[in-house]
């Protein structure tokens, strides 16, 4: 049984996990091809509400990756149906982001407007790339009047290939400023559980029969664990070998791999192993801890994988918080530490041959 067939649902992020900007991660489109060949249903829910579902589908299908509008789910369509569900018909909210977030308020039947003058309910503040000061400026004022401040997500940054840009986040802050520190009234994306668990209303099935997959701890890896579902990081985006190892209780992955070909892997090979008798062991390599040091030893000289070597780095790396650096017992292990971006961690090399790791 492979990772993806372990579970009923796989919900992909997008940014950084299937796509960066216009192009497609490499391995990505045929991974996902691999997962909906073995019969796993997907859905894709994203927090940039900048694109309609049958928008980010068309996009997705350039990439060669199969996908339907009703296979997505945008934090916009979320925020819609939220507020669909709590106000009269036609009732005026002032939409703040792309036309996207406007067209997704006038499908549930509630009349996006322009202008605090039209005394907007609610203010729902999404992602665009137009997002300037007159719009923040209406906003201001008609939630300084009373209306409801929905957010569609805080993501400080998206992802680009020009590496990470201003995101929803960083515009909800400028407005939170002005607001004199006031916060959003309700957030809808992730780390937020509400867009995990639209996509089960959508999909239908059970929180723990579903696994989230993100390259973001602070969003999909926390917004997985609050709705009950089970998650795998991808190294592909925002989040760093370093970051997962610092990682606190409640942003902690059940899954790591370097991309989505971890899917289509037995799920044991991806899975972050316990820290059991003062050792953490997965796929050929061993991490145990030597006063403030995570000392990491290959245990089979076939074992090459560096993710898997991290994968027991991160499992000491919780089980112990006060451990300060990493020490390779062997040319192996100081070869899996430099390929995983964490040298800058290590205090020294214990020379011992690759042969005598194992005892």
């Amino acid at each position: 049984m492979t990772l993806a067939t372990a579970f009923d649902l796989v919900i992909f992020d997008l940014d950084g996990v299937v796509y960066l900007g216009t192009e497609a991660v490499p391995g990505a489109p045929a991974a996902i091809r691999a997962v909906v060949a073995a019969g796993t249903p997907v859905i894709y829910a994203t927090n940039n509400a900048s694109r309609r579902p049958g928008e980010v589908a068309a996009v997705l299908s350039t990439l060669d990756v199969p996908a339907r509008t009703q296979d997505v789910i945008t934090s916009a369509q979320a925020s819609a149906e939220l507020l669909a569900a709590d106000l009269p018909a036609g009732a005026a909210v002032l939409p703040v982001g792309s036309p996207a977030l406007g067209e997704e308020l006038a499908a549930v039947g509630l009349r996006p407007v322009a202008s605090a003058a039209d005394r907007p309910v609610a203010v729902v503040q999404g992602y665009g790339p137009q997002v300037g000061w007159a719009m923040l400026a209406e906003a201001c004022v008609a939630i300084r009047g009373g209306a409801r401040w929905v957010a569609t997500n805080l993501d400080a940054t998206m992802p680009t290939p020009r590496g990470p840009l201003p995101g929803n986040g960083s515009l909800v802050a400028a407005l939170r400023t002005a607001l004199g520190g006031r916060e959003p009234d309700l957030v809808v994306g992730k780390p937020e559980p509400g867009l995990f668990l639209a996509s089960l209303r959508h999909r239908g099935g059970r929180p723990d029969r579903a696994l989230v997959v993100g390259d973001r701890l602070d969003t999909d890896i926390e917004g997985a664990r609050r709705a009950g579902m089970a998650s795998l990081l991808v190294l592909t985006g925002v989040t760093t070998p370093a970051d997962l190892l610092g990682a606190p209780a409640h942003q902690r992955p059940d899954h790591v791999a370097a991309d989505l070909a971890g899917l289509s892997t037995v799920e044991e090979a991806t899975r972050v192993p316990e820290w059991a008798d003062g050792v953490a062991a997965a796929a050929g390599w061993r991490v145990e801890v030597s006063g403030d040091q995570l000392v990491l030893a290959r245990t089979d000289v076939a074992a090459e994988d560096p993710v898997a070597a991290l994968r027991a780095l991160a499992a000491a790396a919780w089980a112990n918080p006060r451990w300060a650096a990493i020490r390779a017992a062997d040319d192996a292990a100081q070869r899996a530490v430099e390929q995983l971006g964490l040298a800058h961690l290590t205090r020294g090399t214990v020379a011992t041959a690759d042969a005598n790791a194992a005892g």
